[in-house]
């Protein structure tokens, strides 16, 4: 997808920033959309197609993260970065969690944000046509176009990290992912507050692909290191 082509929402309140954004990223190509409160913003993400939402936490209306969630658990899978001042834990956790793609803290420089933008709308790009978006395994279906996994007939969601991590691990099946390989190809950089961010990740995902997540026959702990997808492709 070419740059000219990808539009980017920017839901925030405060109006210079809005638009110094807004600015900033049309001379850098893109096409740029804002809106002021919660509530325009959930109606433009849910009536318009965008490649990216830039979302602030703290608006009118409806506020950020019950955006979010409104959105993903309405399958609407659009990337989005959050922008906060609150720069607290639990609040980027949180927003991870619901299926945000990457979180930056007010006051953030121009150059880290695009850079941010670029990061996630490559990962959001299908490197081909041909890449393979379904995989069965034994007990188990993962179906990467549609962000699902099938475990006993059982479908279970999966978040846009979740997605990543398993992608990257079935690619890899059988070898050793560190948990710096997860983090630098599925988050696009390496400053995230710890590893640990990957730990809490994979654990989400073996309740959805694993029969007994404590004791794991798909994703695999190999100590000190990473990890590694074991099962074979079946069809």
């Amino acid at each position: 997808m070419k740059k000219e082509t990808e539009s980017i929402l920017i839901i925030e309140d405060e109006q210079d920033l809005r638009e110094g954004l807004r600015h900033n990223l049309e001379l850098d190509g893109y096409k740029v959309d804002t809106a002021a409160t919660g509530t325009e913003g959930l109606k433009k993400a849910t009536s318009e197609t965008y490649s990216l939402l830039l979302l602030d936490l703290m608006l009118p209306g409806v506020q950020g993260l019950d955006l979010l969630k409104r959105l993903r658990d309405a399958g609407n899978r659009t990337p989005v970065i959050i922008l906060s001042a609150r720069g607290q834990d639990t609040d980027k956790v949180s927003g991870l969690e619901i299926g945000a793609d990457d979180y930056v803290t007010k006051p953030f420089g121009l150059a880290e944000l695009t850079a941010r933008v670029r990061a996630v709308l490559r990962r959001a790009r299908p490197e081909s046509t041909e890449e393979r978006e379904v995989y069965c395994f034994p007990n188990l279906k993962v179906d990467f176009k549609r962000y699902t996994v099938t475990r006993d007939d059982t479908e279970h969601q999966l978040s846009a990290y979740e997605a990543g991590i398993l992608r990257l691990l079935i690619q890899r099946r059988g070898e050793v992912v560190t948990r710096g390989d997860l983090l630098t190809k599925v988050w696009g950089y390496v400053h995230l507050p710890t590893t640990r961010t990957v730990d809490n990740h994979i654990a989400r995902l073996r309740k959805k692909v694993e029969d007994n997540a404590d004791n794991p026959v798909h994703v695999v702990t190999v100590h000190g290191i990473g990890y590694r997808f074991e099962s074979e492709l079946v069809s």
